[in-house]
């Protein structure tokens, strides 16, 4: 009688449980209430255009998003105009970027270091925020964990010229995406140098950096002409740095604890970099022109996401001699009492008051306050993305200050005539329904045309209803 050896049980890969907890809280709220902000009301009103009409948009304005406005022009035609839509590229590119550090942190420090990498990262608030945006920043996070994992596959001496291929392509897409995501290579070139990196491995990633560097060259120098779009931007102060000071305090604790002996690649060698440069290097660049804001380096969060991991497997290892049952639920139990914590900020996040604005939130005002013959006014004419996302409500009212449509005069939000024009426009009219922003949802615009439409409502109509809602206000005028 034979007997059989049984075979020792397959189990799943650790990475996929992050992954599918990422996907959970990702998809956990993810309409917001069926609210849309100013910011995926542009990814919006751009995706439902023809290619032909984005590719003249980018002549104008926002080549830098050009690829992402393609990409959703693409999921827009094939799945409908959806929140879901929208948002659900962001949230499974933050569950790969979850995969990616897993993997990194267990190749680098064991099983509960990947296991705490991968959970943490979609518990940080940051993450959480973007973690539903209908915006690049989610992918360019994926692609930074994507990149970073080739990087250590190849530094442990796994890899071949396709990794590297790869490593080249990757970082690639990601700068197509949002080119601040170059400030990955510095950091990659630290954990090379803290690593102790030979010559060859050098070479051959600077071929790949700068091949990567070359393709988006011409989409630097071509948005740079493009920079008055950032020009709301405020200037760098010490009071903006206190968020990333807090994370690099927590990173370089995480950096002591893993103490790797001598040159070696570590968690500390990969996380710390990815967590400091790009912070780093962006407040540099901000101190010449202000371009500092937390989502050009959302991606910088995978390397704290690593150093925490670092500190709970280290926990684990100091624990385990003495109590080896309780350290296989200090990760679990962190993790719990973490998601409890998190937990009023977590449903924060996911309703409407998250966002500086609700573009949907007026259009059933709108819809009461209008009548026939009744004009409408933007003030300013970026708030004129209300009635690009949600035509219907807007319905029979005259846009007395259009000179060219958006589509048509390739931009987000349209030509306006000249001031005098809108002057002469609007004292014509009975009754006008003005869209603004509600007081401290954004700064005032002191344009000439803002400043013209103002002393015209102010000087010869008077006020009939005024509704905010949501970052948002209706205000119905008559005139005297």
């Amino acid at each position: 009688m034979s007997s059989r050896i049984p075979t020792p049980r397959r189990l799943p890969p650790l990475w996929l449980i992050p992954a599918l907890w990422t996907l959970g809280l990702g998809l956990w709220g993810l309409s917001r209430q069926d609210s849309l902000w100013r910011d995926e009301a542009a990814t919006w009103q751009v995706a439902l255009r023809s290619a032909a009409e984005i590719r003249l948009m980018l002549g104008h304005v926002d080549a830098v998003h050009g690829l992402y406005y393609l990409l959703m022009h693409g999921l827009f035609n094939w799945f409908g105009p959806t929140t879901t839509a929208l948002r659900l590229p962001s949230v499974l590119a933050m569950a790969v970027a979850a995969a990616c550090v897993t993997a990194i942190g267990e190749r680098l420090a064991g099983r509960w270091a990947g296991l705490g990498a991968g959970m943490a990262l979609c518990l940080l608030p940051a993450a959480q925020f973007y973690l539903q945006e209908g915006r690049p920043y989610a992918l360019v996070a994926a692609g930074a964990g994507v990149s970073t994992l080739l990087l250590v596959t190849l530094l442990g001496g796994r890899g071949r010229w396709g990794c590297w291929a790869a490593y080249a392509g990757t970082v690639l897409v990601c700068a197509l995406l949002n080119w601040f995501s170059l400030l990955i290579l510095p950091a990659h070139a630290a954990t090379l140098a803290w690593s102790g990196a030979g010559r060859r491995v050098w070479a051959r990633w600077t071929v790949a950096s700068a091949a990567a560097v070359a393709g988006a060259l011409p989409l630097v120098l071509y948005t740079s002409g493009q920079s008055r779009q950032v020009s709301w931007i405020p200037p760098l102060t010490w009071h903006m740095m206190i968020g990333p000071a807090v994370l690099l305090a927590i990173g370089g604790l995480g950096a002591l604890v893993d103490r790797p002996g001598g040159r070696r690649l570590s968690v500390a060698s990969v996380g710390l970099p990815l967590l400091a440069v790009p912070q780093l290097g962006l407040a540099a660049v901000s101190l010449g022109k202000p371009l500092f804001l937390d989502r050009y380096v959302l991606f910088s969060l995978l390397g704290l996401a690593l150093l925490i991991g670092s500190l709970l497997g280290a926990a684990v290892r100091a624990v385990a001699p003495r109590f080896p049952a309780a350290s296989r639920w200090l990760v679990p139990v962190v993790l719990a009492c973490s998601v409890a914590a998190l937990l009023p900020q977590s449903l924060a996040k996911r309703s409407p008051s998250s966002r500086v604005d609700d573009v949907l939130a007026m259009a059933a005002d709108v819809r009461r306050m209008k009548e026939p013959g009744t004009a409408v006014v933007f003030l300013p004419g970026a708030r004129r993305d209300a009635r690009l996302v949600s035509p219907e409500a807007f319905t029979g009212l005259r846009d007395i200050a259009l000179a060219r449509s958006p589509r048509a005069s390739g931009t987000l939000n349209g030509v306006e005539a000249a001031p005098a024009r809108i002057r002469e426009a609007m004292l014509a009219q009975r009754r006008i329904l003005l869209v603004t922003d509600a007081p401290g949802a954004a700064r005032p615009e002191n344009g000439r045309r803002e400043k013209a439409k103002a002393a015209v409502l102010k000087d010869y109509f008077t006020v009939i209803e005024d509704q905010r809602v949501r970052g948002r206000r209706v205000t119905l005028y008559e005139r005297n």
